[in-house]
């Protein structure tokens, strides 16, 4: 009975995000709301509705015992809400009202744009710089092993090359839906002559199917570094050189980061705004991606040293806030609004599944060992690696969220922003040199 009671108690006295007798309040508010029909996509309600779904789907996975070592808590709040909507589980109102206001703030945006700033501003310089640098090698090299196992793979299993490399490798690796499948739909549409629907439907199964398998990757890759921790950096890319002695400058003090500057804090949240809004502003202009052109003006911010340092550790204090605070339920809503759970069933068709696992297999695996020789951490190289097949900016946060490296987003949107674009525009550039279609 003790073997039934104890670790009951162990969980319900564990420490969380939001306390269990908060959650079940919350919980309680929002059934009384749906039940009088009273759910209404305005903000509080729908923090309380999203706060309750997230960190009930991450209480689950956390609970199963061979999902939580797989990254359970993110694949069940990026995969369970979905399978629920599709078997009528949740209210009505509640999936109309969650649609709505997903689809309407668009808040994904806020989220990324706030832990990317915060990743790169806490960072040290040279850190950034020789990050950078040092993560395209494992990236390109394993993005090209893994089309060429994807086509090998495809013509064991009777799957020609063309259609294991056009319609399920480069998918995986173009950046997410947004990014990756609709301007791929499109392009491929013109090519063959069809209805850029029709493929939508073909390609965006796979990249689901590639995202849960990253996901999968990330908290095995987790676990490999618990067991041998000289392997990771728990979120730190590159190790600091011997040779990195102590600076001249007096130590930080240890209290520093535990001091709430609120000054600071706002500043920092308007420099986030600012910093999309400019990316937006280049998107209008230039067609060159937002997000893209915002990873690079924050970038340049940090090199350039304008940002003085309390500006830069109150960065890092909105980074973890939101990292901390609106993961699950970004997962949750993304979840209910956007996910199809009968494009994933559609993606389980035997010959994708294979290809699709050969080549997260490959990316994810080389990229651990072309890191280590690169002098990176293998499991934060191979992580960054499986960002790259991940849907996007919410696959990265599916993926640094199973394997608690949150930390990698900035080095995780350069992966799917750059090395998506350049995985697009390559596809359309060999379709047409080769005559594919």
């Amino acid at each position: 009975m003790s073997s039934v009671v104890e670790p009951a108690i162990r969980w319900f006295k564990q420490e969380r995000v939001i306390p269990l007798q908060l959650l079940l309040l919350l919980a309680a508010a929002v059934a009384a709301l749906s039940a009088r029909g009273a759910i209404n996509p305005n903000l509080p309600t729908m923090i309380g509705v999203l706060a309750v779904g997230g960190f009930t789907c991450a209480e689950i996975g956390g609970i199963i015992p061979w999902i939580k070592r797989a990254g359970g808590p993110a694949l069940t709040a990026a995969f369970l809400p979905s399978y629920a909507v599709s078997r009528h589980w949740l209210p009505d109102n509640i999936v109309d009202c969650v649609t709505k206001f997903t689809s309407s703030t668009q808040f994904i945006y806020l989220f990324i744009t706030a832990i990317v700033v915060g990743s790169i501003l806490r960072m040290p310089r040279r850190q950034l710089i020789a990050g950078m640098l040092k993560i395209f090698v494992p990236l390109i090299g394993a993005s090209i092993l893994a089309l060429i196992v994807a086509a090998l793979g495809g013509m064991a299993i009777h799957v020609p090359p063309s259609e294991a490399l056009f319609m399920v490798a480069i998918p995986i690796m173009a950046g997410g839906v947004g990014e990756g499948v609709l301007p791929l739909s499109t392009g491929y549409a013109q090519l063959r002559h069809m209805n850029a629907g029709i493929l939508i439907g073909q390609l965006l199964p796979v990249v689901l199917f590639g995202n849960l398998v990253s996901i999968v990757f990330a908290g095995a890759l987790n676990s490999l570094g618990r067991r041998f921790p000289h392997l990771t950096g728990n979120g730190i890319l590159e190790p600091e050189p011997a040779d990195a002695a102590q600076p001249a400058a007096l130590p930080p003090d240890p209290s520093h980061h535990d001091t709430l500057d609120l000054h600071a804090i706002i500043i920092v949240i308007f420099v986030c705004i600012l910093l999309y809004m400019i990316g937006q502003i280049c998107q209008s202009l230039t067609s060159f991606p937002g997000p893209v052109a915002t990873l690079i003006l924050t970038v340049l911010l940090k090199l350039t040293g304008v940002l003085p340092p309390h500006i830069d550790n109150a960065a890092g204090a909105v980074g973890r806030f939101f990292s901390t605070a609106v993961t699950y339920p970004l997962l949750f809503a993304v979840a209910v609004a956007l996910t199809s759970w009968s494009a994933i069933v559609t993606a389980l068709r035997p010959a994708n599944l294979l290809i699709v696992i050969l080549v997260v297999t490959t990316l994810v695996v080389s990229g651990f060992f072309l890191g280590r020789a690169m002098g990176l951490y293998p499991i934060e190289a191979a992580l960054i690696n499986a960002c790259h097949s991940g849907s996007g900016g919410t696959g990265a946060v599916a993926i640094l969220t199973a394997s608690d490296r949150m930390e990698l987003m900035s080095f995780a949107q350069i992966a799917t922003r750059v090395g998506g674009v350049i995985t697009v525009a390559s596809a359309f550039f060999a379709a047409r040199w080769f005559g594919i279609w």
